[in-house]
């Protein structure tokens, strides 16, 4: 087996928004989420499913699916693959919008029901150390939970530092899935849930399509671009400012050393001759 990166645009989609095979994002939700008794999502409706790229040169650096499930819930589930100014600011107009799409202009705002997103980040963005971590509107007197339509739920990868033998939930799975599926050759002999095996079955490239695979390789060829382009203009802007530096100490000996000359009573065509400063930055010091 060699399996796919579900980090990857197309790996992503074909997994988590396969509407044929519902199975894995339902299980995926219901375990990260804590899902249980009559909050257990059982059937899903997709609002955009997996297509392959027709735009060559599209650029996203988010991945998103789209369901809704038996009760009206919308999930959001979203790979971010990189961090962007102002993150959770999007992140919050994102869903806001969401929750108020659902209705027009005068209509009753009964009809609303709850959105929920489920972040994954390839960055570290929130304090503590836990991987993941969810966010409600509370009541800062009694901590409760009463503004319930909205919620946050973000799993950071690179906090996760479990290796598969200290994965015991079927959460920890799923997260170690996504982190790690590209580096496994067998499909884990711990994992007995429907949905992951489903999962780790779909990223295995030896069942994909021609079109699939191109369209797999080409997204990671881009990924791998703009991390390039990333790294490019850091190491260009650090450079700038090692030069700066580097003028900024020059100028400051220059003066150093006009100091020390005026001084010693050295003429001022002299120290102009040997520091290069204007006769009026001399005159100042």
């Amino acid at each position: 087996m060699k399996f796919a990166d579900p980090k990857n645009d197309v790996a992503f989609r074909k997994i988590f928004g396969n509407e044929a095979k519902k199975v894995i994002l339902i299980s995926f939700l219901n375990s990260v989420l804590n899902l249980d008794g009559n909050r257990k999502i059982i059937e899903l409706d997709f609002r955009n499913t997996f297509q392959l790229p027709r735009v060559a040169g599209l650029k996203s650096s988010i991945i998103d699916v789209n369901v809704k499930d038996q009760s009206g819930t919308t999930y959001i589930v979203e790979m971010q693959l990189s961090e962007v100014v102002s993150f959770d600011k999007r992140i919050q107009y994102y869903v806001s919008k969401e929750y108020s799409s659902q209705i027009e202009k005068g209509d009753d705002y009964s009809k609303l029901t709850p959105v929920v997103l489920v972040g994954i980040l390839e960055f570290e963005y929130f304090e503590g150390n836990n991987y993941l971590t969810r966010h409600l509107i509370l009541n800062m007197e009694t901590k409760k939970n009463e503004l319930k339509d909205i919620n946050f739920n973000f799993i950071e990868l690179p906090k996760f530092k479990k290796d598969l033998k200290e994965c015991k939930t079927l959460t920890d799975k799923w997260i170690y899935f996504i982190k790690n599926a590209e580096n496994l050759d067998v499909i884990p002999p711990d994992v007995t849930d429907e949905g992951l095996k489903e999962a780790y079955t779909e990223s295995d490239k030896h069942n994909w399509t021609k079109d699939e695979l191109d369209s797999y390789d080409y997204f990671l060829m881009r990924e791998q671009d703009e991390r390039g382009k990333v790294e490019l203009a850091e190491r260009r802007a650090e450079q700038k400012g090692i030069e700066k530096g580097l003028e900024k100490g020059i100028e400051q000996e220059k003066i150093q050393i006009a100091k020390e000359m005026k001084n010693d009573g050295v003429a001022l065509e002299k120290i102009i001759k040997y520091t290069g400063l204007p006769a009026s930055d001399i005159n100042n010091l």
